[in-house]
């Protein structure tokens, strides 16, 4: 998965004011610096809804004998 590493995922635009200058800060951990609203933030991500993928849905049709 591209742009996931030790800092986990990467983060192109601030959640509050949609600013691309970002850089990542110390302290708290994981956490970006907006330098346009100087916001600091983190970003987690909660859970991945995979039952509306939509290959996800075609192959759990094709196990089940249906057709997409």
């Amino acid at each position: 998965m591209s742009g996931v590493g030790l800092r986990g995922a990467e983060v192109y635009h601030c959640p509050f004011c949609a600013g691309e200058d970002l850089r990542p800060v110390e302290e708290p951990q994981g956490a970006w610096v907006c330098h346009e609203c100087a916001r600091v933030f983190t970003v987690r991500l909660a859970a991945v809804d995979t039952t509306q993928i939509p290959g996800r849905v075609r192959e759990e049709a094709e196990l089940r004998g249906g057709t997409s």
